[in-house]
């Protein structure tokens, strides 16, 4: 059985349909009955449209480089 915490991890591959049966079924499970989970995902599948349509000259030279120090940052923890 799934916790909130776990559903996170799992977001981006659940998106783009590259869990395993078992593993997106327990998602689904898990989403079916919490409103919170739901309402993440749907801020979570959101951005990811959002930053998609993206380009990368709309994205201003300063905020491009917090960007990447934040990501960077993030991957090392």
């Amino acid at each position: 059985m799934l916790r909130c915490r776990d559903i996170v991890d799992l977001l981006a591959k659940y998106l783009d349909e590259e869990l395993d049966r078992a593993t997106a079924g327990a998602l689904d499970q898990h989403l079916a009955g919490c409103p919170p989970c739901t309402a993440f995902l749907n801020t979570y599948r959101g951005t990811v449209r959002t930053a998609r349509r993206l380009r990368e000259e709309d994205i201003p030279a300063a905020l491009r480089e917090r960007l990447v120090s934040f990501l960077r940052q993030q991957t090392r923890s």
